[in-house]
């Protein structure tokens, strides 16, 4: 997928998707497996996935969209994540390590982000309404 390059003034800005394609980024502990904090890393090689995690997030992977692991798993804990995901079958284009931890996530961006809240099951996304904090104009 090509990157649309943009300039403002003369000058390049950071490139962005297609707008019919989504980057998503995909926590991994409690979002697509059990919930397993990094001082039980034993656990990790053995989490049990979450159902409809697989499925949707490779029909994500296989419609175009971009899929990264973004997890409060440490770099030490990389091997066994990257291991578990391919032996679970995830298609994925990257993967993150070092989320910081405790959620409660506020997240500033200079590009639109949409943020889904996990809750116990993968379905297709709809669109709703609600309200969001904002920068005072």
């Amino acid at each position: 997928m090509k990157l649309l390059e943009k300039k403002v003034n003369g000058d390049f800005i950071s490139p962005v998707l297609p707008d019919n394609i989504k980057n998503y980024l995909i926590d991994i502990d409690g979002t697509i497996c059990d919930d397993i904090p990094n001082e039980e890393p034993e656990r990790m090689a053995t989490a049990k996935l979450y159902p409809d995690a697989l499925e949707t997030l490779n029909r994500w992977y296989e419609e175009g969209h971009y899929i990264t692991f973004f997890t409060s798993r440490v770099e030490e804990h990389r091997e066994v994540t990257e291991i578990w995901l391919k032996e679970n079958g995830f298609k994925y284009h990257g993967l993150l390590m070092g989320k910081p931890r405790g959620g409660n996530y506020h997240w500033v961006d200079n590009h639109i982000v949409r943020a889904t809240r996990f809750d116990g099951k993968f379905t297709d996304l709809i669109d709703k309404e609600v309200t969001i904090q904002v920068f005072k104009s």
